[in-house]
């Protein structure tokens, strides 16, 4: 595990040297750097020490299943969350059988949502030297589908089943290694191909294509149009994530294969969470300096544009139907001043 302490640099620190009061200290937890939720944290981490509203310290490649369990016990103070994590959390399912439902449904009871983007899509990447060429190819083969827990590994395994038909350990074997491991592992020989998160473009792909050419699979049109995918996409914490490939610049050693130039997966919807009794003032201002920093946010990587930011629409955010969770009141202040209506159903 790393851990990467972002505070104000000291130019900006003495801009605001005697006009700030006393900055809060927050423990933040992420994925590994690249991902949606680092960039975001990172960015806010950098907007809040510079506004003098927080210094972040911030801790990556974490699996977010514990993180989640970290913000809900007081532990730390902000997590990113997938959505569907707080959903198994309620009813002590999954990674929280151990909680029990009576427990797990007081912990989520106990959690607020600031903001939220995408988590990225979730589809089949391999290197053309591997005998698998499509999602026709995984049976009997070694897939890379996700750290040892978390959702990231319950959305490989149902991507695989959803697309296949194919069972975790019966029709293929599925390997699972910590995020900090994964691209040795996409590079050493050990799988035959990965199921993981992706983004426009996918920092680990591109890591990774350093080693060779790679193709990332498209969920086949008919697969995806289904009547069991569909219903996938509105499960809780997921979502539609399409993209139209010519929109996309990507490295030359990538290239994506879709019957007609859309790129098509479930995407993984989230964003980040606090305690429910973090002061409102400073969960207000923390949303603010999102809401008002969207561009910001969006230029720090070009895996950004594509991760809703900004967004209200629960079909798009996750937000209401089974996702337990509701804003958090100083993040409602935030968006109603920003001019953007929150749905009913998401409100405290």
């Amino acid at each position: 595990m790393s851990i990467r302490m972002t505070f104000v640099a000291a130019a900006a620190a003495a801009l605001i040297a005697g006009t700030a009061s006393a900055q809060a200290n927050l423990t933040v937890e992420t994925s590994g750097g690249g991902a949606s939720n680092h960039v975001a944290n990172a960015t806010l981490g950098e907007l809040a020490g510079a506004a003098g509203v927080a210094n972040f310290q911030v801790l990556d490649d974490q699996v977010l299943t514990n993180s989640l369990l970290n913000v809900a016990n007081g532990q730390s103070d902000i997590a990113a969350t997938p959505f569907i994590l707080p959903f198994l959390m309620s009813r002590g399912a999954g990674p929280y059988a151990s909680l029990g439902k009576e427990k797990g449904a007081e912990l989520a009871e106990g959690v607020a949502v600031l903001f939220t983007y995408g988590f990225g899509g979730m589809s089949l990447y391999s290197f053309d030297s591997s005998p698998v060429k499509g999602w026709g190819d995984i049976a009997g083969k070694k897939i890379l589908n996700g750290p040892p827990q978390g959702a990231a590994l319950a959305n490989g395994r149902a991507m695989i089943e959803l697309t296949t038909g194919l069972k975790d350990g019966e029709g293929y074997t599925g390997v699972q290694v910590d995020w900090g491991q994964a691209v040795k592992t996409m590079t050493d020989g050990s799988v035959d191909a990965m199921v993981l998160p992706v983004y426009m473009p996918d920092p680990r792909m591109t890591q990774a294509s350093a080693a060779g050419n790679m193709t990332l699979y498209s969920v086949p049109k008919e697969v995806y149009e289904g009547e069991a995918m569909q219903k996938y996409l509105t499960s809780p914490g997921t979502g539609a994530f399409e993209v139209d490939i010519a929109s996309v610049t990507l490295p030359d050693s990538i290239k994506v294969s879709s019957e007609d130039g859309t790129f098509r997966s479930p995407a993984t919807v989230g964003g980040n969470v606090v305690r429910k009794d973090m002061d409102e003032e400073l969960a207000y201002q923390l949303t603010k300096l999102y809401l008002d920093n969207l561009d910001a946010f969006a230029s720090k990587s070009p895996i950004m544009k594509f991760v809703a930011l900004g967004a209200v629409d629960p079909k798009v955010t996750g937000m209401c139907g089974a996702n337990p969770l509701k804003y958090h009141p100083g993040a409602v202040r935030a968006y109603t001043e920003a001019g953007l209506t929150l749905p009913e159903c998401a409100l405290p």
